[in-house]
């Protein structure tokens, strides 16, 4: 893992700095990067998990100019400091808010909800949202229009691949929102966990690219082993993850088995996936 300094902004532009909260671990790499945007009037992206140290250093750093919070999607290493840093702030919650499903902040709750293409825009900088639904249905990037940078929360991360967690998470609707990406003129990506990312254009096209590799290797699997359940289909699909790994892919697995239902190439009975016969 790389040094990190916690608590503390680093200076990515004139106009965006980075504070990354101290929860390391295996799915959060060094930890969850909280972004804030702007000098006079700021706003938020992302204020991680509710540890008293990241947001005393939020209040710190943003003082009394903090007036919107953003979120890119609820789930617990991303959204919970939400509503104690605007009970601390008055600053306005901005994300929409997705039912539980055992993996959502609860806590995260009457918010300003976002479309397509919405816009918090300043003398300074204009924040647009783009719903990425995929990773969860209720995920948001931002782009800050200015520096052409797109936070992207766990749509993308560095050094990683997001894990895909139905029913909220679906895989076709992460590949279609990696493709509508391209369409927007994009700088660098500035992902929820890990380092900036350069060249977003490629970046997103190898995602894409290794998505439908590794569902050609799900396709493959099952011609090969007939039949089969996930627990079975696992090791075979994911043979170039670290077995510890295996309970996160088993999920993504799962999504990418949906996908193909929804493609009309599987089929389910019971806990049994099988290829659907032409």
């Amino acid at each position: 893992m790389s040094s990190i300094s916690y608590a503390e902004a680093v200076q990515l532009s004139s106009r965006v700095r980075r504070v990354t909260a101290r929860n390391p671990g295996r799915m959060t790499g060094p930890g969850t990067n909280t972004y804030i945007v702007g000098n006079e009037q700021l706003a938020v992206v992302d204020p991680g998990p509710a540890i008293d140290e990241h947001i005393d250093a939020l209040v710190r750093i943003c003082g009394d100019r903090l007036r919107w919070i953003l979120v890119t999607h609820t789930h617990r290493d991303h959204s919970p400091a939400a509503r104690p840093l605007a009970e601390r702030t008055g600053a306005e919650l901005v994300g929409n808010v997705l039912p539980s499903d055992g993996f959502q902040d609860e806590t995260f709750m009457d918010a300003r909800p976002l479309a397509q293409d919405d816009r918090i825009s300043t003398e300074e900088f204009t924040l647009r949202a783009l719903l990425t639904p995929g990773h969860v249905s209720n995920h948001v990037c931002y782009l800050v229009e200015e520096d052409g940078m797109l936070m992207t929360g766990d749509h993308m991360m560095g050094g990683s691949t997001v894990v895909i967690v139905p029913p909220a998470g679906n895989m076709r609707d992460y590949i279609a929102s990696l493709e509508r990406m391209l369409a927007y003129p994009l700088s660098v990506v500035a992902p929820g966990h890990g380092e900036l990312i350069p060249q977003p254009a490629q970046e997103i096209e190898r995602l894409i690219k290794h998505r439908l590799q590794r569902e050609t290797k799900v396709v493959a699997a099952l011609g090969q082993l007939g039949p089969s359940t996930l627990e079975t289909l696992t090791p075979h699909v994911y043979d170039d993850v670290d077995p510890i790994l295996h309970e996160w892919a088993a999920r993504s697995l799962h999504a990418h088995l949906i996908k193909l239902i929804e493609d009309g190439r599987a089929n389910l009975n019971g806990e049994v996936w099988s290829l659907q016969q032409a």
